[in-house]
């Protein structure tokens, strides 16, 4: 492990802030490997022994950081809990190692790629509303889509009083019956895509995201898992978008 400082060994520890632990260190209540401290010291907390007022001071466990790419069916809260007793999507993942957080979400009728992990670092960059990472949806209409409807949804418009980015929203089938159309979003306000579609009265019969940047859900099942590879972690630590 990389060396650090004494004082932040402390405040990982949960023992003392960073200033009452140089407190502690300039009046000799720090030993290391039996040796009195000497401020701003560095240390290993793997191999060096770190004593405070006699007793060994343990260094914290080191959190494993678990990733997942969750298909998530409809029906399931993007949610830890819910007070009214709904599923939710950490159920899904139970068996993953660790206590996951859904990165996003997906409401209750959408389903598609949800990604759950417990590094909240990663969480926050790709919560964050200036993340380059696009998601991508296939959206299920009901009937056929005009070309000024299509225009509209692709146009800057305003949703909520809030002026939405343009959506690039692209024709993947058309049917007299159904259309299904491909919309990549940089941002992700709250029911973005079916209020988008409200505005144009598109009846929307299925939701689903099938990828997040390069990310894609491929052949996974509804309510399946599986790990992200090392490579899709670093791809999102980068935030590099298409």
């Amino acid at each position: 492990m990389e060396p650090i400082r004494l004082q932040k060994f402390f405040t990982d520890c949960d023992i003392l802030s960073r200033r009452a632990a140089e407190e502690e260190i300039k009046s000799g209540k720090v030993l290391v490997n039996g040796v009195r401290a000497e401020l701003g010291q560095k240390i290993d907390p793997e191999t060096d022994i770190v004593e405070y007022k006699g007793k060994v001071i343990e260094p914290p466990k080191k959190t494993i950081y678990k990733y997942v790419m969750l298909n998530k069916p409809r029906g399931y809260l993007s949610t830890v809990t819910d007070d009214r007793g709904r599923a939710c999507v950490t159920e899904l993942v139970k068996d993953a190692g660790a206590r996951l957080y859904p990165v996003g979400r997906l409401d209750m009728d959408s389903e598609g790629l949800l990604l759950l992990t417990n590094d909240g670092a990663l969480t926050y960059k790709l919560t964050h509303p200036k993340h380059d990472i696009p998601k991508i949806y296939h959206v299920k209409i009901e009937g056929k889509v005009s070309a000024d409807q299509l225009r509209a949804l692709a146009s800057p418009m305003v949703i909520d009083g809030y002026k939405i980015l343009p959506v690039k929203t692209e024709t993947v089938t058309a049917k007299n019956e159904y259309t299904v159309l491909r919309m990549t979003l940089f941002e992700g306000r709250n029911r973005q895509i079916r209020k988008m579609c409200e505005t144009q009265g598109l009846n929307i019969i299925r939701l689903c995201r099938v990828a997040i940047g390069e990310l894609e859900l491929g052949n996974l099942a509804p309510g399946k898992w599986r790990y992200l590879t090392k490579s899709q972690v670093e791809y999102l630590k980068k935030g590099k978008g298409k």
